[in-house]
């Protein structure tokens, strides 16, 4: 886990990933977290921009989840924060009641295609509660803006997720919701993000399109 860092000390323009796995008994050192591991790797391998990550190993509590996604966007001044975990029926499940608490738009579309992509390996993809939103903060440093989504809690789900499905021949079957994430961040006014379309292919409108840096 890392410390939140102070405004002065984080370069201007430096992306910055926060990582938040809810779980009763991962944080209570029950058994190792899967879900800040896994994330990890996945964004390692798609994302080619250089990017900061903070990380968060909460229990299911509303109150702990939403502190920690406040302190990330407000504080830590993340561009995008994952959340893994607590997004089912159970009682204790209350992720997306916290990141709808903390929000100031809900983008209900990164939900739909979870549930789709997921849709396609098991039923119960329906009890999903998964969702995504933007905070905004309004202060002396000119506003700031991150997207927060709520992920599934196992690894290959995290991955299938991000990355969308492909056949055998390596053409995309159902598209993943990353392919949308960067073009959101350019929306809120966050760091301008490049993928390796070999796992996620970032779609732009032309008129969004940036020159390579050399």
């Amino acid at each position: 886990m890392t410390n939140p860092t102070t405004l002065e000390a984080m370069p201007a323009h430096e992306l910055v990933i926060g990582l938040v796995s809810v779980s009763d008994r991962a944080s209570g050192g029950v058994y190792e977290d899967k879900g800040i591991p896994a994330l990890n790797e996945w964004l390692a391998g798609a994302i080619t921009t250089p990017f900061r990550v903070e990380t968060r190993l909460i229990p299911d509590e509303r109150a702990a989840i939403e502190a920690t996604l406040v302190e990330l966007v407000d504080g830590a001044r993340c561009h995008l924060v994952l959340t893994t975990g607590g997004t089912g029926p159970a009682r204790r499940d209350v992720t997306p009641e916290a990141t709808l608490a903390v929000a100031t738009k809900e983008m209900p579309g990164f939900g739909e295609q979870m549930r789709q992509i997921s849709l396609r390996f098991v039923p119960t993809a329906i009890l999903s509660r998964q969702t995504a939103v933007i905070r905004e903060v309004q202060d002396d440093a000119g506003g700031h803006a991150a997207l927060i989504m709520n992920l599934p809690g196992q690894p290959k789900s995290i991955r299938e997720t991000l990355e969308g499905l492909k056949d055998d021949a390596g053409n995309t079957v159902v598209g993943g919701i990353f392919a949308a994430v960067p073009y959101c961040i350019d929306l809120i006014g966050g760091p301008y993000m490049e993928t390796d379309p070999a796992v996620s292919k970032t779609f732009r409108p032309k008129s969004a399109l940036r020159p390579p840096v050399a």
